[in-house]
């Protein structure tokens, strides 16, 4: 009997600090944007460059909308995760794996409209080129997303129990929720300056 309230109380802790090491991860990240952000503001108001002076491409609203949505499908087989509804829990799961893809690919939909605009990311006006900045970093923490709800669809299927399962649930909700969030602000801070 003291093993198991050992072993449980090991799980406990380690839990504890693989939610600490996400909510580590998401202040580092939001602190990056937001010293992009600033980066961007101050190189803007010198003059060299007075904004990115393009339009964006359709492309990243389809992009917002398809985040949202996701983040929705994600809330929903969360939601399914908790009262151990597997198999609803598995087809959300896979809607937002496949709408995470199809967010990456607007993305790189809106990469080719912009060099076809003749925006690249290494131009005469520095400040377009942090298009590229944003959205690829953004970019990369989606990859990185869709990881960790793949993660979350095998443990699924393996037939994790139900405890490991809605755990590695609330993580990759939370930071998928961010990644929705943090889409938002670009778009918005991208919008507002073009």
């Amino acid at each position: 009997m003291g093993n198991i309230a050992m072993n449980l109380e090991d799980l406990e802790q380690s839990r504890k600090a693989k939610k600490f090491n996400l909510w580590l991860g998401i202040i580092g990240m939001f602190m990056m944007f937001a010293a992009l952000s600033s980066g961007f503001i101050v190189y803007t108001a010198s003059g060299v460059d007075k904004g990115i002076k393009t339009i964006l491409p359709q492309a990243f609203i389809y992009s917002t909308l398809t985040i949202i949505v996701s983040s929705i499908t994600l809330h929903l087989a969360y939601g399914a995760a908790k009262v151990g509804n597997i198999g609803r829990q598995k087809l959300l799961l896979v809607t937002t794996v496949v709408l995470g893809i199809v967010f990456f690919v607007l993305q790189v939909e809106a990469w080719t409209v912009l060099t076809s605009k003749g925006v690249y990311f290494i131009n005469n006006n520095a400040s377009q080129s942090f298009i590229y900045i944003f959205t690829g970093l953004h970019l990369l923490h989606i990859v990185v997303g869709i990881i960790v709800l793949l993660r979350a669809l095998i443990g699924t299927m393996r037939g994790i129990p139900q405890g490991d399962n809605v755990f590695r649930m609330d993580l990759a909700t939370v930071f998928w929720h961010f990644l929705d969030l943090l889409w938002i602000y670009i778009y918005v801070f991208l919008l507002l300056n073009q």
